[in-house]
C-alpha cells in the first residue's frame, strides 16, 4: 500500500545507531584533573575536541584548573557531526561521579567545581527531548519495527490504538528500567527486536486471519515491551541527570514519540503522494521481503554473536 518506503529506508539499514563519544576525567588534586577519550574515539580521527572553561589550560591528557576548580562552560566542538552525543564522565575529588551529556542542541553544560548539577529543568528537558528524537530516527531496527506495523495496519482507524499500544508499551519498560527495577542484558533484547521486525513483516505479508493481523494493537504492545529495553539500553549509555530524574526520563520519551509520529507522518506523505503511480502497489511484496531479509540478517548476527 505505501511499499515506497523501501526505497526510503533501504539506505538507512546500514546507517549507525546514536553514535556517542565518550571522555573520562577524574580530579585527582584541587582543579587538577587527568582527562582521555576512551579507546574508540582514539583509534578514529573523528574531529571531536574539548573547549574547557576559561582559567584552565590542558596538555595531552591533563587539565589545569587552580584553586577555583574546573568551573564555567565546557563545550565539545564536533558533536553532531562525527558523533551524535558527547558523554562526560567526571569523577570528582570527593569520590562522586557524575555525568554530563552535550548534543547539538546543548552543546556544552556549566560546572561549578563540584559533582553538584545545576542544570536547570527546563535546560535537561530540552537536552533529553532531542536525545529521544536522535535516538528514534538514527535507530533503524526501531523504524523498520514502525514501518512494519503500518504495511500490517494501513492508514485506517486501528493505527491510532496500535501505536497507542507500542508507545504505552515501550514507556513502561524504559520507566521500570531507568528507575533500577527491571534489567536485561542488551543482546538478548537486541535480537528480539530482530525477531520482531521479522515477524511483524512476514504477518503483513500473509492474507489469514492471525491474531497479529485481528490484534495488532496487542502485538504492538508486546514487542513495545521488548523495544522499551532497547530505549533504556541507549538511555543508559547517555546517562541520567541526578537531578531532575523524572523530567529527562519524561522527555526522552517524549522525543522519542515525536520521530516516531515524524516517521508515521512521512509514511502517510509518500503514500499519498506515489498511490497514483500503477506500481506502486505491487511494490509492497518486495518492501516487505526486502525489511524482513534484513531483520532475519541482524537477528541471525546477533543471535550468533549471543551464543559464541
Amino acid at each position: 500500500m505505501f511499499a515506497a518506503m523501501l526505497l526510503f529506508w533501504v539506505g538507512a539499514v546500514s546507517a549507525h545507531e546514536l553514535t556517542i563519544a565518550e571522555m573520562e576525567m577524574r580530579e585527582t588534586s584541587r582543579g587538577e584533573f587527568t582527562w582521555q577519550w576512551t579507546a574508540r574515539e582514539r583509534a578514529t580521527q573523528r574531529d571531536i575536541n574539548p573547549v574547557w572553561p576559561a582559567g584552565c589550560t590542558a596538555e595531552p591528557a591533563l587539565l589545569h584548573c587552580g584553586p577555583n576548580g574546573l568551573t564555567g562552560v565546557l563545550q565539545v566542538d564536533g558533536v553532531g557531526k562525527g558523533y551524535s552525543v558527547a558523554i562526560i564522565k567526571i569523577r570528582w575529588l570527593d569520590g562522586q561521579t557524575r555525568v554530563y551529556t552535550l548534543t547539538t542542541a546543548q552543546p556544552s553544560v556549566h560546572l561549578f567545581g563540584t559533582a553538584d548539577d545545576q542544570r536547570g529543568m527546563g535546560e535537561i528537558a530540552s537536552a533529553y527531548t532531542v536525545l529521544g528524537i536522535e535516538h528514534i530516527l538514527t535507530g533503524t531496527d526501531h523504524l523498520l519495527f514502525v514501518v512494519s506495523l503500518l504495511f500490517l495496519v494501513g492508514f485506517n482507524r486501528r493505527l491510532v490504538w496500535t501505536i497507542t499500544a507500542f508507545t504505552a508499551a515501550h514507556s513502561i519498560t524504559l520507566a521500570l528500567s531507568a528507575f533500577g527495577l527491571l534489567a536485561l542484558r542488551p543482546p538478548p533484547v537486541e535480537a528480539t527486536i530482530a525477531l520482531s521486525i521479522m515477524l511483524v513483516a512476514g504477518e503483513a505479508l500473509g492474507k489469514e486471519a492471525t491474531l497479529s493481523r485481528r490484534w495488532p494493537a496487542l502485538v504492538a504492545f508486546l514487542f513495545g515491551l521488548v523495544h522499551g529495553l532497547g530505549f533504556a539500553g541507549a538511555l543508559q549509555q547517555i546517562g541520567m541527570p541526578e537531578n531532575h530524574l523524572p523530567v529527562a526520563l519524561l522527555t526522552f520519551n517524549l522525543g522519542v514519540e515525536i520521530g516516531q509520529l515524524g516517521v508515521v507522518l512521512l509514511a502517510w506523505l509518500i503514500s499519498k503522494a506515489l498511490a497514483p503511480w500503477p506500481g506502486f502497489a505491487k511494490a509492497r511484496t518486495p518492501a516487505l521481503y526486502g525489511i524482513g531479509s534484513v531483520a532475519m540478517y541482524w537477528a541471525s548476527g546477533r543471535i550468533w554473536a549471543i551464543l559464541t
